[in-house]
């Protein structure tokens, strides 16, 4: 079997990251951002969420717990991000970004619905042998 290239690797670490936010544990969804990500998402007045920007682990754990405490997301919410439409640029040896689309659904087990879609602009850097993600700027729409 053929290692996989820098791009599948970061299309990999994407499809991760959205089955943690459903249905993983914080600890292993932080794990997919470096030391010092910076994760941005505009306000979402249907769910009553302020525009938000996170810097680091800590605080990117931090709105996810919010998020799973107010029941938006994660474990026994019946919600799943869909990411789809990646397109991968590796920038350098250690750099890349990624474009994609998002959609977020609820009520997963009884009538499915769309709740939401969007964009993900995101940066990836090479930080202890694994493409993390270091910068998201989500945009809706």
């Amino acid at each position: 079997m053929q290692p996989e290239s820098p791009a599948e690797q970061i299309r990999s670490t994407l499809a991760r990251i959205a089955h943690l936010a459903d249905t993983g544990s914080v600890e292993d969804y932080v794990e997919q951002f470096t030391r010092e990500a910076e994760w941005n998402m505009p306000a979402n007045p249907d769910r009553g969420i302020p525009a938000q920007v996170r810097r680091g682990r800590e605080e990117i754990a931090a709105g996810v717990r919010g998020r799973r405490a107010a029941g938006i997301q994660g474990p026994g919410t019946f919600t799943r991000h869909v990411t789809t439409a990646i397109a991968v640029d590796v920038t350098s040896e250690t750099t890349a970004r990624a474009d994609a689309v998002w959609t977020f659904y609820v009520d997963t087990t009884t009538s499915p619905k769309l709740s939401g879609v969007g964009s993900y602009a995101d940066e990836f850097e090479l930080e202890d042998g694994r493409w993390r993600l270091s910068r998201r700027v989500i945009s809706r729409g």
